[in-house]
């Protein structure tokens, strides 16, 4: 197996962990090896018991390990979009070569220029993620490398994010034992994938329907423009049904997921089931359609605040419609309902690989997905990646392999900066 193009990544979910262990062979994703464990220690997308979440991600990998035999040590790091704030940055530097011909230094030179900017304290950056690049004032260029210019320039949106929520995030997969591949934010990658080129540019709202909240990111013009999250989610529709149907928590979720449909038109009125009542050795009758009016209830309830969020970020229109994913997602009926409360087109993206054909498992393919079209554009090899998270506390900022050389002079700086940033935040 070629293990430059083995990956594996890590999605740190509000309900549960998620490990897939994938190769990419000819921009094509085989899926070999996948680990689930119950999120335990997260709440709303954010780290609150350390412990608890170290052992669900141990949990999660020992799975993926005993499936392929792989021994996972470096992962594709998705980070939640909880207090994300995307800003636009520039960066212009003079090509270097005597020849002028734009080279992979002078790219990651203008990358670099574009994060010379003051970050607040409490903030750290996750991805910056080029629009554009200019040469000479000719723009709307995806990759400058090869052509001739004096002068290069890239607009680009740098992804910052909570310096807490982070480094919070980081030492779980630090205790874990693990080294981080690469950061990524969750809905960038996974929306990525999620939509189509035509939603990607025509304006699109990606949805990621978790368990303990609900991620919001808009694409437009191929890029992504807006993030937010909505602190509702499947579980808020476990806890009603336990509520209602006086059953404890596990058996509501399982009922949920075998029985739950989201439309109540199209509900059956004869699809019976037995629910046990917690504290009794009785159990009550319920119809699908019955629990279908407690779930419907609960998911325009969610559906309100979504729009109400998406006319709070300056979005009135979406010619591309809105995408659901997440284990919500799942649930029959939901697009239907979802187009009635919304009033757009809604469809309902599940990954199509062998062994992860649930909407759950968008964010862990679109995170290897993501990473190996970014290590193509960048021309990163298996050697780029091998460092530690305690060496390494800020997210990586793109590489180039321009030259070696290059890259063995700065390796050192990089390395005692992090470190004393890392000291410093934990002090």
């Amino acid at each position: 197996m070629n293990h430059q193009d083995l990956y594996i990544s890590l999605d740190i979910g509000s309900s549960s962990i998620k490990v897939l262990i994938g190769e990419m062979s000819d921009n094509q994703l085989h899926v070999i090896g996948v680990g689930q464990a119950k999120s335990n220690g997260i709440r709303k997308g954010a780290i609150v018991d350390i412990d608890a979440t170290v052992q669900s991600i141990n949990k999660a990998i020992e799975q993926a390990e005993r499936m392929t035999g792989i021994k996972v040590e470096e992962v594709v790091l998705g980070v939640p979009a909880n207090q994300t704030f995307l800003q636009p940055v520039k960066g212009v530097v003079a090509v270097n070569s005597d020849d002028r011909e734009i080279s992979d230094d002078d790219l990651q030179r203008v990358l670099d220029s574009a994060q010379v900017m003051s970050i607040p304290p409490e903030r750290e950056m996750v991805n910056l993620i080029p629009r554009q690049f200019i040469v000479d004032h000719l723009d709307e260029i995806k990759d400058p490398r090869g052509m001739i210019g004096i002068r290069l320039e890239v607009d680009a949106t740098m992804i910052t994010t909570s310096r807490t929520l982070l480094h919070n995030v980081l030492r779980c997969v630090e205790r874990a034992g693990l080294q981080i591949r690469e950061i990524y934010l969750q809905p960038l990658a996974a929306g990525y994938y999620a939509l189509t080129e035509d939603e990607k540019n025509q304006g699109t709202a990606y949805i990621d329907l978790g368990g303990g909240s609900t991620t919001i990111a808009v694409f437009e013009e191929g890029l992504l423009t807006h993030t937010s999250v909505v602190p509702v989610g499947g579980d808020h529709i476990t806890k009603d049904l336990s509520i209602v149907l006086k059953t404890p928590t596990e058996q509501a979720e399982s009922i949920k997921k075998q029985f739950g449909h989201a439309f109540y038109d199209d509900a059956s009125d004869d699809q019976l089931f037995e629910v046990p009542v917690v504290g009794t050795d009785s159990t009550d009758q319920y119809s699908q359609r019955y629990i279908s009016e407690i779930i419907g209830v609960r998911l325009e309830e969610l559906f309100e605040l979504i729009l109400d969020e998406l006319s709070r970020l300056g979005i009135r229109d979406l010619p591309g419609g809105i995408v659901l994913t997440g284990g919500v997602a799942q649930l029959e009926g939901i697009a239907q309902l979802a187009r009635q409360v919304m009033q757009t087109r809604v469809r309902v993206y599940t990954p199509d690989y062998i062994g992860v054909r649930e909407p759950s498992y968008t964010t862990a393919v679109g995170l290897i997905r993501y990473a190996h079209l970014d290590d193509e554009f960048y021309g990163r090899g298996p050697e780029a990646h091998t460092v530690s998270v305690a060496a390494q506390p800020t997210p990586p900022k793109k590489q180039s392999n321009a030259t070696e050389k290059v890259d063995n002079e700065n390796k050192k700086g990089v390395i005692d900066t992090a470190k004393r940033i890392f000291n410093k935040f934990f002090e």
